[in-house]
């Protein structure tokens, strides 16, 4: 790869990094309203640092006349979120007084809107820690949006290239249009934030507590400022708030976008939207009942545990409202395969995507069809975009890929001494970005400090993996990208 080509990317790695640095302003303020000085040290010292890489960086300029081709992306993404997750987990390494193998785990998770933890009495952690987990899961929120409708789709990742719009071109001709797109999907994001913050305190938490819950709602983050994660509320209210604010972190921002742009219809009519939402209330109103038949729970109670739940894991976000490993094998299996579902492209949220699943009924329709009428020509279609042979061989890779990964990483962890439980669903928990596993380790009311070193980093592998969509980080290790 050519000098001119790294020095642009370590150039955009650098902002990075300045942005890193300015954003832990934030964690410093919430500290010096609780007077904790020797924290705001902490996070004074990591932002000099973090600062000092960004401009060392940045200054050798960056070079002109050269413009990123689209195999240079790969690099620029997977280092990036690298970059600035081995300086934000700075912050936990002093403050918390954990190992770096635990603070890069915790930041990862974080940077990732994965949600699984190591820390452990989050109900007296140090506040300006909580807000920076927080912010973590926000900052790592937007950033995979803004990958996913301008990057992913010129990659031609995983079938992205069916979101392909203008902000997904980077021609000279669009780049005034994709900025435009850009700040107004962080203006929505930003929006949103406040909407939820202003909910979750009207609903019963301090304004300490909503903010930060959020930032992780609509990130479909998951960190709480509770070890008993949503069960620390007892009030409906919040509980159906975060469920609101979980499934607006789950759908397409672009259609937010053109929603405000006077596309009035645009979210109710597309059909990622239709099947995430339906598929939610269905779940919610099966599962529900079964709960309120095999349980003490009225029904309305029933439907609202569930819906908060299933919701969180559909959408990666990682809340628990209890202990849902102890409804018996039906739930724990239904919960495990929900891991997998995730939410619309173009979201916040992790897994296969929505549309992935139904790309792939359409394909099985038409195959079947096919069958039956062998010289028929059948017409493959999805949300009005046809499906030609590069989307789908792009989907079914990605596919194959994303249950390979998860397959090959449950059993290296076996390795490290875990359990066959703990191993494939911590694997398939990282890869989906999702947060809790099941079983007593890692299920909902565990974490996941007592793993082996050589665990939590397979494990942090699996999460960056699973957030980049697999194949934006394997193409690093081909022979051929590296070739000249």
């Amino acid at each position: 790869m050519a000098l001119p080509t790294l020095r642009i990317i370590g150039f955009i790695i650098g902002i990075f990094l300045i942005t890193l640095a300015v954003s832990m302003v934030i964690p410093m303020l919430t500290l010096l309203s609780y007077e904790r000085s020797d924290d705001i040290t902490a996070f004074l010292w990591s932002s000099m640092i973090t600062f000092v890489a960004g401009m060392a960086l940045i200054l050798p300029g960056k070079p002109k006349n050269v413009q990123l081709r689209p195999r240079d992306m790969y690099l620029l993404t997977t280092s990036s979120w690298l970059v600035v997750c081995i300086f934000a987990a700075l912050p936990m390494l002093i403050i918390a007084h954990i190992s770096y193998t635990d603070a890069f785990f915790e930041t990862m998770s974080g940077i990732t809107t994965t949600g699984s933890t190591v820390l452990s009495g989050l109900d007296k952690l140090s506040p300006g820690l909580l807000v920076w987990r927080s912010m973590l899961n926000w900052l790592g929120g937007i950033g995979f949006i803004g990958m996913a409708v301008a990057i992913l789709p010129l990659l031609r990742v995983g079938g992205m290239r069916l979101f392909q719009t203008e902000s997904s071109d980077w021609g000279e001709k669009v780049v005034p249009r994709s900025h435009i797109a850009a700040k107004s999907i962080f203006a929505i994001y930003l929006g949103l934030t406040l909407i939820g913050f202003l909910a979750y305190w009207a609903a019963g938490m301090s304004p300490f507590e909503a903010i930060n819950h959020a930032m992780t709602s609509i990130s479909t983050g998951g960190y709480s400022t509770s070890d008993a994660s949503l069960a620390h509320w007892p009030q409906p209210a919040v509980h159906w708030v975060s469920v609101v604010l979980m499934i607006a972190g789950g759908l397409p921002f672009m259609l937010y976008v053109a929603f405000l742009r006077g596309h009035r219809k645009a979210l109710l009519r597309d059909h990622q939207v239709r099947g995430f939402l339906g598929f939610l209330v269905l779940t919610w109103l099966v599962f529900g009942t079964w709960l309120w038949l095999n349980s003490d729970q009225a029904w309305l109670d029933a439907v609202r545990i569930v819906a908060v739940n299933v919701t969180s894991v559909v959408t990666t976000t990682g809340y628990a409202l209890g202990d849902y490993t102890t409804w018996g094998s039906f739930a724990v299996l239904l919960f495990f395969y929900l891991t997998f579902v995730g939410g619309c492209s173009g979201s916040t949220s992790g897994g296969l995507k929505i549309f992935r699943f139904q790309v792939a009924y359409v394909l099985l329709r038409a195959n079947l069809q096919q069958l039956v009428h062998p010289r028929a020509v059948i017409k493959q279609q999805y949300n009005n975009h046809n499906l030609d042979e590069d989307i789908v061989r792009s989907l079914i890779t990605f596919s194959f890929f994303f249950t390979i990964t998860i397959g090959v990483l449950a059993l290296a962890l076996t390795l490290t001494g875990l359990d066959w439980v703990t191993a494939l669903t911590g694997a398939a928990t990282a890869v989906c970005n999702v947060g809790p596993g099941l079983g007593p380790i890692i299920g909902p009311a565990g974490n996941f400090a007592s793993l082996p070193d050589s665990a939590k980093w397979l494990l942090t592998a699996g999460m960056l993996l699973g957030r980049l969509e697999i194949l934006t980080v394997l193409v690093l290790v081909t022979r051929t990208f590296w070739k000249h």
